[in-house]
């Protein structure tokens, strides 16, 4: 979850993008089916642990389609697992 958009992944695919502030899913985002690939990570502290495997707040997610088209997120503020309610409603 970003400032102004939530991503929703399922094994590491982007299945839905909503606007957090209208609360309406976004069908034509460029991020919809890009495998997330990695993310920008930096370091608050040289003493900072090193990086694990899971997109922290602070960090920028990079989704990838295989191809020329890469998305960068903002900076994440949370990383959760949404309700089943609204996992059942993501939009096909």
């Amino acid at each position: 979850m970003t400032h102004n958009t939530e991503y929703h992944t399922r094994d590491g695919i982007c299945l839905a993008v909503r606007d957090r502030r209208t609360g309406q899913w976004d069908a034509s985002h460029r991020a919809l089916g890009h495998k997330m690939c990695g993310a920008l990570h930096t370091p608050r502290s040289a003493t900072e642990l090193p990086y694990n495997d899971v997109p922290q707040p602070g960090d920028q997610v990079v989704f990838d389609n295989g191809k020329q088209h890469h998305v960068i997120t903002s900076e994440l503020e949370r990383v959760t697992r949404p309700p089943r309610e609204m996992v059942a409603r993501y939009p096909n």
